[in-house]
């Protein structure tokens, strides 16, 4: 036998004794806490253990987001108005401002924070079954992040509904700024620099969250405004710019507008490969919900897709999600027919089309949210996808 298969029988045995060595003292998952719980610890780690010498310290905090799917939730503002309250009872070096360009002038500390559901165990296709909480402060003076807290959060009792904005949002996409902002929560260590593109879009951001709250005040015009603003800002070219002027101009019942914005969303979608609408199907069927107040728009959604994909010369596959419930294979099924269900849609108006289309399913293999709910909570899940393909 030669040394080489020799050596061969010796190691493989020590290669598999040090996996399972290193298997074996791997650490376990960490074991979610009821939320508040959670919420409390990752807030003690936060501001317990900043790296701030200053006795007294300007916080303004960017509101807390979802990291699957860019939005704020019920749970998200839950938790911020917590962090308030925590500050207020055991941190009060730190003196929470409004989020807005007169304190972003003075360079304060910023409060970031995502809250995901997770699967615990680390598996990418396992069933969601706890939140990741990430809390991190970034300083604008140093340009560096100075504190972390994390935690993991049971799922139940948590309320993940989305709050109004992004519940009436007619698509979905992470732009540049969304990612910026999760990148600054989760992508960073202590001591860092804080990610160049998030700082270049806070003036703006802090415009874009007044036009949220302006929209969700049913103050329509004020938050038309306030996107308006945001967009001329550097770092105001971003998705929700786009969808809060959509949403401001159906509110305001300019037709024309409104055609125009969505018209915008689509060009900004089939740019960037990722044209995700909210279409809500009937639980099990290939039918839309029977809901006027939700559908009466999708008319208007198809015919601008199919007439800026013509404009653009763009093949599309047409790729139907369902949520996190029932057996896979029937999932496959019915997403597949539902994409296809779309696709014709499409073509109504636009047969020549036919040859530039495919419609496709993914069942909930692609789910953004998870849970399995089947309510607005996880609406993302019973998306239909439009891809930019080859022709």
């Amino acid at each position: 036998m030669s040394i080489a298969a020799r050596l061969g029988r010796i190691l493989t045995p020590l290669t598999l004794l040090a996996s399972a060595a290193a298997w074996a003292q791997s650490p376990p998952p960490p074991t979610p806490a009821p939320f508040q719980q959670a919420l409390q610890k990752a807030a003690d780690d936060l501001f317990g253990k900043a790296a701030l010498t200053e006795q007294q310290i300007d916080l303004v905090i960017d509101p807390l987001i979802d990291a699957a799917s860019g939005s704020q939730s019920s749970a998200t503002r839950t938790m911020q108005q917590t962090l308030i309250e925590i500050i207020g009872k055991s941190y009060p070096r730190f003196t929470v401002r409004a989020f807005d360009s007169e304190a972003l002038a003075r360079k304060p500390v910023v409060l970031v924070g995502t809250f995901t559901a997770v699967n615990n165990q680390g598996a990418a296709d396992g069933p969601r079954d706890a939140y990741r909480i990430c809390l991190t402060l970034a300083d604008l003076k140093t340009n560096s992040v100075v504190s972390k807290g994390v935690a993991r959060a049971q799922i139940e009792g948590v309320d993940v509904t989305p709050t109004p904005f992004y519940r009436d949002s007619p698509l979905w996409a992470q732009d540049q700024a969304t990612n910026a902002y999760i990148k600054t929560c989760q992508g960073t260590k202590l001591g860092e620099a804080i990610d160049p593109a998030y700082v270049e879009r806070l003036t703006a951001n802090a415009l874009v969250n007044d036009g949220i709250l302006a929209y969700e005040a049913q103050h329509f015009r004020e938050a038309l405004a306030y996107y308006r603003a945001a967009r001329k800002l550097p770092g105001g070219e971003q998705h929700r710019v786009r969808i809060g002027t959509y949403l401001a101009a159906t509110k305001l019942a300019r037709r024309d507008d409104m055609v125009d914005a969505f018209g915008d969303l689509v060009d900004y979608g089939l740019g960037t490969n990722q044209l995700m609408v909210k279409l809500l199907f009937k639980p099990g069927t290939t039918q839309f919900i029977d809901d006027p107040r939700i559908t009466e728009p999708y008319p208007m959604w198809l015919s601008q897709i199919a007439t800026h994909a013509r404009q653009k010369g763009a093949c599309l596959e047409i790729v139907g999600h369902t949520s996190h419930t029932g057996l896979p294979q029937v999932n496959e099924r019915l997403s597949t027919l539902r994409a296809q269900f779309v696709m014709d849609l499409l073509l109504t108006g636009a047969p020549d089309n036919r040859n530039r289309m495919i419609a496709t399913g993914r069942g909930f293999k692609e789910n953004l949210i998870g849970t399995g709910k089947d309510d607005s909570s996880d609406a993302l899940d019973r998306r239909v996808e439009f891809k930019v393909i080859g022709c």
